[in-house]
């Protein structure tokens, strides 16, 4: 017996649906305030069933912001791929980033000061989100991997405090990375510009 060679598809398309109806309420309200009932009900199966895809709150949310992160750091790439001098590609990358989570409803969510902010614990946490960092942290030029992980960790605590405490606009989140943020990044190339 062959078994069933389209079950880990199913189970993918699946909890992709799972994840997408989560989305729509995440959309809608407060990341933090969407419990498994409601998006069991969103997603038209029954808590059984979302559970048989992702064991805790925890997990569902861990997955979609996996899934959300490799979206974003593909969407953030495309449009800076022209941009070659590292620093306007990191400010460039990080305003880019910026504007793509706050056009999101489901995403901006997620750091809504109302609620617990999960958008910035998660961002702390997960692994997809440090390797993406890490990924362009290396595509601005060649560096020591430990000075790589521990800029890459910066990197997200200032991209999440800019999600929760954003400046007056653009231009005065330009102005704050170019002046606190390529310094710290880019020290040597800093020096030489």
């Amino acid at each position: 017996m062959a078994g069933d060679w389209l079950a880990a598809r199913r189970t993918e398309v699946a909890a992709d649906r799972i994840l997408d109806a989560a989305g729509e309420l995440f959309a809608s309200k407060e990341a933090a305030t969407v419990g498994m009932h409601e998006i069991a009900s969103a997603a038209g199966c029954s808590r059984a069933t979302l559970y048989r895809y992702f064991e805790n709150r925890e997990a569902l949310y861990t997955a979609y912001v996996h899934r959300e992160s490799y979206r974003l750091y593909r969407e953030m790439t495309d449009q800076i791929t022209s941009i070659t001098d590292p620093r306007e590609r990191l400010i460039e990358g990080m305003l880019s980033s910026l504007r793509n989570v706050r056009e999101s409803p489901a995403l901006s969510s997620w750091f809504a000061t109302t609620q617990r902010p999960i958008g910035a614990e998660m961002a702390e946490e997960s692994q997809v989100i440090k390797a993406l960092t890490e990924a362009f942290v290396i595509s601005l030029g060649p560096d020591d991997a430990e000075l790589v992980a521990h800029r890459s960790r910066w990197l997200v605590r200032v991209m999440t405090s800019l999600m929760l405490f954003p400046g007056h606009d653009e231009a005065d989140e330009r102005a704050m990375l170019d002046e606190f943020v390529v310094p710290i990044v880019l020290p040597s190339r800093q020096a030489t510009q």
